[in-house]
């Protein structure tokens, strides 16, 4: 079973990982919006460390009405997940009526309150919405957000993965050359996207290319599960307990070291591809967006 813990676990679980020197954090899910009292998280989370990096991922259905209140609480950013941005396309990949507005709206409402850079993340398929590429690059211009491609992974539940479903870096390159050419923006060597600008520098893409180009090497994330696991990797195929250790009455102390411990068993790399594949023992849903 999945489940979700109470904050106060999070909350915990936060402290040890700030102290042990984590900067950033970022929630996900499922969707995390839907998750009551997450607003009263976010403020909680920040006085954990004024300084922290704070960034919510979500499917933008409820973010119109949110994001001054997030903001509010001490939010720095906001990523949205989505597959096109073409109307009627948007409908048909998620089967909810008016529900591009409502996104386009939570997208312009983070903007407004100062959730920027406001980040829109499309997960490319070929056959699927490679189509889009174009469109979202225009979308980025006139949006005012960044927009970043991803790689299709081995990691959902309901698609079959296949080497010639991935879109690869160079060719989202390509086709975006075909509406404007693209400028590539250095970035730090732990961040998993490549960034470009437009040649007029108005507009922003990335490509996160964990298939066609791995970043394995300076990887340097880790997650936290809905139950309280971490796992150093996406392709993960063993999780470690840290809210097991929380039930059993571990010290801080005690936690991080347990941390520690893990993270310094983190996998050099994913094996995406080759023939000693093994998918990882969860898929997204489950892991966190």
């Amino acid at each position: 079973m999945y489940g979700e813990l109470p904050f106060a676990d999070y909350l915990r679980m936060a402290r040890v990982l700030v102290s042990l020197g984590i900067t950033k954090i970022r929630i996900t899910g499922g969707e995390p919006l839907l998750r009551r009292g997450v607003v009263e998280f976010v403020r909680e989370l920040r006085k954990v460390d004024h300084s922290l990096d704070i960034a919510i991922t979500t499917n933008g259905h409820l973010l119109a009405d949110m994001a001054q209140p997030l903001k509010d609480a001490g939010l720095n950013r906001i990523t949205v997940s989505m597959d096109a941005v073409d109307s009627d396309r948007f409908t048909r990949i998620t089967r909810v009526p008016g529900g591009f507005d409502h996104v386009l709206a939570g997208i312009r409402a983070a903007r407004d309150a100062g959730l920027g850079p406001v980040k829109v993340n499309c997960v490319l398929m070929r056959g699927f919405n490679e189509d889009q590429i174009i469109a979202f690059g225009k979308f980025a211009r006139e949006e005012g957000v960044t927009v970043r491609f991803i790689e299709f992974m081995p990691l959902e539940e309901d698609r079959v993965w296949a080497p010639e479903t991935v879109v690869p870096l160079e060719e989202i390159l390509v086709r975006m050359a075909e509406y404007r050419s693209l400028v590539e923006i250095p970035h730090g060597q732990s961040e998993t996207a490549r960034r470009y600008s437009f040649d007029d520098g108005i507009g922003e893409i990335g490509i996160i290319a964990p298939v066609s180009h791995p970043f394995c090497g300076h990887c340097s994330r880790i997650r936290i599960t809905s139950d309280g696991k971490i796992r150093t990797c996406l392709f993960s195929v063993w999780d470690h307990d840290l809210h097991e250790l929380m039930r059993r009455g571990a010290s801080d102390t005690e936690l991080a070291d347990f941390i520690r411990s893990v993270v310094q068993r983190k996998e050099e790399r994913h094996h995406i591809g080759e023939p000693d594949f093994v998918p990882a023992s969860r898929t997204m849903v489950h892991i966190g967006g």
